[in-house]
């Protein structure tokens, strides 16, 4: 019974922190969609911290179950207090729905209902009798970009958490023999101070390189920090059984912690802008379905762990080299995706196909860029009426717009 209520709390957390996610990212402006995001990760950072305490303070595991559950019946308040996304009513022709949260919205703000600048009332007035229309996430399936970008996020989130246990057990396995590791407490706040630090490094990357080069950039190093451990650290193997080497385990042992920071720090920035970029790129209609993939894809690799720790540990090392090839060819696949900052969300499929990729650095003075975004198209449909009545163009002009060398 107990195995069997854990496991249903475990499904509509999983629901509650799909669902939150969403509303953050559709209730925020392009500019400051990162920051709320981040602001939500310490705050539950700091949840992860405050655990260890709390129970040690409860002792009784009854009273620490009991104790976590409490903040979760005001989320019972939920449903009459927060309103729905009215960008998710708006994608999915709701407006009658979305009318009466415009209105209420108008009432809450002490704003009149004529002081509509833009004319959004009367236009919603006119789409009232239109039917909902709710989009299935298999609907990806037929696009060209999108379930592209989709896949290769959900093998980027697979391959971080995943990858992640095995750093974490070279760090803290029975094979690092590290005092200071040694206690559950010491390994607990190693973890998420790493997670923190991680999260810090986040804020930082994204702001220069945007979404696209700061997951390039952590998965490099989950790269070479799980080609090291693996490549270098059976180097160091071998040296160190020679007597005038002068390498001991102690040495091995300290460039495998190292490496399982690193990898561990790396990897955890993967998985979570991963998910955060799935969310970016994905239409408000199948937002919740292909975020529900992401997180379905890390759920699967952190399940590999308990998977091998079943089998007494066998498997381990070809565990961490599948892994180790997984982040070479998602270095690969990185550069296919878009980059979302500071644009607005797609609404409907046909704007998530307009995620197109663009290159990582940007275009030198004077450089003709090989392909024109849609904002830099020019219309030539008049030259062939122009031809047909016998005009002449411009002096030093060409058929594509471009001045004659």
């Amino acid at each position: 019974m107990f195995s069997t209520l854990r496991f249903f709390e475990g499904f509509c957390l999983a629901g509650i922190i799909l669902t939150l996610y969403a509303l953050r990212i559709e209730l925020c402006p392009p500019g400051k969609r990162f920051m709320i995001t981040m602001v939500a990760s310490f705050v539950a950072m700091a949840g992860q911290f405050l655990m260890p305490g709390l129970a040690a303070l409860c002792r009784d595991w009854q009273v620490l179950q009991a104790l976590i559950i409490c903040p979760f019946l005001l989320m019972l308040l939920y449903w009459s207090i927060f309103p729905e996304s009215l960008r998710w009513l708006m994608a999915t022709q709701q407006f009658e729905s979305a009318k009466r949260l415009i209105l209420h919205f108008t009432q809450k703000n002490c704003v009149s209902p004529e002081s509509d600048i833009k004319g959004v009332m009367p236009e919603l007035e006119k789409e009232l009798s239109r039917r909902p229309k709710k989009v299935c996430i298999v609907k990806v399936v037929g696009t060209r970009n999108l379930w592209k970008n989709i896949v290769v996020l959900c093998v980027n989130s697979l391959t971080g958490y995943g990858i992640h246990h095995c750093f974490a057990r070279s760090m803290m396995g029975h094979e690092v023999k590290v005092p200071l590791l040694e206690n559950f407490y010491a390994d607990y706040y190693t973890t998420a101070s790493i997670a923190l630090v991680s999260c810090l490094a986040m804020c930082l990357v994204v702001r220069f390189l945007g979404r696209r080069g700061g997951l390039l950039l952590f998965m490099i190093l989950t790269a070479l920090a799980s080609l090291l451990q693996l490549g270098l650290l059976n180097l160091i193997g071998k040296y160190s059984q020679h007597p005038d080497s002068g390498m001991s385990d102690s040495v091995k042992d300290k460039f495998s912690i190292a490496f399982s920071i690193v990898g561990m720090f790396a990897s955890h920035a993967v998985g979570s802008l991963s998910v955060f970029f799935c969310a970016e790129i994905t239409p408000t209609v199948i937002r919740c379905g292909g975020l529900g993939l992401v997180l379905a894809s890390a759920g699967f690799g952190m399940l590999t762990a308990p998977i091998i720790e079943l089998h007494n540990q066998k498997g381990y090392f070809l565990h961490h080299i599948i892994f180790a090839c997984c982040t070479l060819i998602c270095i690969i696949c990185i550069l296919l995706l878009p980059e979302s900052r500071d644009q607005n969300l797609p609404e409907n499929i046909s704007n998530g196909e307009h995620y197109t990729r663009q290159p990582l650095l940007p275009h030198k003075k004077g450089e003709q860029p090989l392909l024109l975004t849609n904002a830099e198209l020019k219309d030539y449909s008049g030259l062939h009426d122009a031809a047909a009545a016998g005009d002449t163009l411009p002096e030093g002009a060409t058929a594509n717009g471009m001045k004659a060398m």
